[in-house]
């Protein structure tokens, strides 16, 4: 990006619409209920094993990467930065799920996780999935805070490529929360309505991300990392797990390979 270009680019609003487009794509996936009562369970753990891909590939190439790159262009130790965000990142999202009650796809309400309540099996499961898009959000909003800072190694075209890769592993997040409501007999808009809001946070989370990073430029290595080391928490806890839990392994497995395999050309090519 030029100078002219980039002093007239607003790394804020472009985060905005990033996570925007983000969210929408979770919409698209929630209005799935509108077609479907069931969801053929194949081919939704071949969506959660894409989204897996999505997410690792996206944590190295789009994030991890660049924070290594910057911390040493910064004069810091270039492992250092990167190290301390992203494991900051894993507990930051475990200390969350001790804090905020969740429910993980396919379980049972008696399994939900943090502390007691009294709250519904579609709220706790929306809780989940929100949980999971705090960080895809953030990295967004922090791939653009970094191009509006000036960064050498951030591009446009990364960033773009962060938020297509991170909306095309949305989709199966949305028809995987509204399908099983509709299923266990919710109305079609109200399981709507609970799949696209575990995506609202996408934006906050974007806005704030790229808020900090042009405002304070030396927390942008550690913000890299952070961002990178909470998706890859989310894509170990639940995701991997919950794409392998109903005998579906080998589909699975398949569809994470051709997500990494996505994610990291559209991240390669673009850049």
């Amino acid at each position: 990006m030029t100078g002219e270009a980039l002093s007239r680019f607003n790394p804020v609003l472009a985060a905005f619409f990033a996570t925007l487009f983000t969210w929408g794509v979770t919409a698209l996936g929630a209005g799935l209920v509108f077609f479907f009562k069931n969801m053929n369970r194949k081919l939704l753990d071949l969506m959660l094993g894409f989204a897996a891909g999505v997410m690792t590939a996206a944590s190295f190439w789009s994030l991890l990467l660049p924070s290594i790159d910057l911390a040493q262009d910064m004069g810091m130790i270039k492992w250092l930065p990167p190290l301390i965000g992203f494991l900051a990142g894993g507990v930051f999202l475990r200390l969350a799920d001790r804090i905020l009650p969740h429910l993980h796809l396919g379980l049972e309400k008696t399994d939900a996780e943090g502390p007691p309540t009294t709250w519904k099996k579609s709220i706790l499961l929306v809780m989940a999935i929100t949980l999971h898009n705090i960080p895809e959000g953030l990295a967004v909003g922090v791939a653009f805070g970094a191009v509006g800072a000036g960064i050498p190694s951030a591009s446009m075209a990364a960033a773009v490529a962060l938020a297509v890769g991170i909306g095309l592993q949305n989709f199966p997040e949305g028809a995987a929360v509204s399908v099983p409501l509709r299923r266990e007999g919710m109305s079609r808009f109200k399981a709507f309505a609970f799949g696209q809001a575990s995506g609202l946070v996408e934006p906050i989370a974007g806005v704030l991300g790229a808020l900090l990073v042009t405002s304070i430029r030396p927390v942008l290595p550690f913000a890299l990392a952070f961002a990178a080391g909470a998706m890859i928490y989310v894509v170990v806890e639940e995701v991997i797990p919950e794409s392998q839990n109903s005998g579906n392994s080998d589909i699975a497995t398949i569809g994470a390979m051709v997500g990494f395999a996505v994610m990291m050309t559209l991240d390669v090519a673009l850049s």
